[in-house]
């Protein structure tokens, strides 16, 4: 693989993965390794779906149903992410190794591994090409569901630095702070409330204002779903106006996709100060009288 120069080695290869396969199967919580999906999305897309075959080892979450409370529509709670862990047989000392598949490589997963930094776990990585290049370059694949023993998990969370909630949004619009906009181009000018296939959840379409459109696919190599280099992503950015020494907030439609560009930003690149608005376009285009511009990026 060529040279990344990432500022954390958060990245795995499957390579890697599958070299730990023992340990992933192991009922010692040391490793433990995640697919994480919503199949509603993914159900027209090339993924294949965790039923049908998966990385020897690795436990599902439901995007939706294991890490989001459909109740107040926000992520999990302390008690419930705790929860959630014990279960999967995961402790706040173990390695977990987060990946998925869909229109984008680990769309889901990297929600996930944001999930995970928010409420403090220090070991948390990303199969790099999620599940598509695993599928693709033919690596072992099961259809048996692990049976762990439960363990106890204790978060350190959450740690509010890297979220964004409205409020923040909107200081950052009357400071200049950047706005990263990972949607398609079609979603960021308004000519679409969502991507093909997936419910409308806004009320109105356009782009927060002063936001700048870098889709979400832009940051992988189109031939694996692979992440760029640090190089690459550093010039990306820089292209758009988006330099490490300022702070940076991330949003899409729900906060999945955004959480890619988080992921890029601070865990690849090393920004310092990047939040990702989960809350995003749902949130912000459902704001009686919010500020939004529709149209081109400039």
């Amino acid at each position: 693989m060529p040279e990344t120069d990432y500022a954390n080695d958060v990245l795995v290869s499957a390579d890697w993965v599958e070299e730990h396969l023992d340990e992933f199967q192991s009922d010692d919580p040391s490793y433990r390794l995640l697919e994480v999906n919503n199949p509603t999305v993914t159900a027209d897309s090339e993924y294949t779906p965790y039923e049908e075959g998966h990385i020897p080892g690795a436990i599902f979450f439901h995007w939706e149903e294991d890490l989001s409370d459909g109740t107040t529509r926000d992520i999990l709670d302390k008690e419930a992410f705790e929860r959630l862990n014990s279960e999967a047989s995961i402790t706040e000392d173990s390695t977990v190794v987060i990946y998925g598949g869909g229109r984008v490589p680990n769309w889901f997963a990297l929600f996930a591994y944001w999930e995970y930094k928010y409420f403090g776990h220090d070991d948390v990585r990303v199969i790099d090409g999620g599940k598509p290049y695993w599928v693709e370059n033919d690596y072992p694949l099961t259809t048996e569901v692990p049976e762990f023993s439960p363990q106890e998990y204790s978060a350190r969370g959450p740690f509010e630095g890297i979220r964004a909630y409205r409020d923040d949004v909107g200081q950052a619009i009357e400071s200049g702070i950047p706005l990263v906009d990972v949607r398609s181009p079609e979603e960021f000018t308004g000519e679409i409330l969502a991507p093909e296939g997936l419910q409308e959840t806004a009320q109105r379409g356009g782009h927060i204002p002063g936001a700048k459109n870098v889709p979400t696919t832009s940051v992988l190599n189109d031939e694996d779903g692979t992440f760029k280099s640090a190089e690459e992503l550093r010039q990306l950015y820089r292209d758009r106006g988006v330099t490490e020494d300022q702070s940076v907030i991330t949003y899409c439609r729900v906060g999945e996709r955004s959480s890619i560009a988080w992921f890029a930003l601070h865990e690849l690149l090393g920004f310092e100060d990047v939040e990702n608005y989960d809350g995003s376009w749902t949130e912000w285009g459902n704001i009686i009288r919010s500020p939004i511009e529709t149209g081109e990026a400039e």
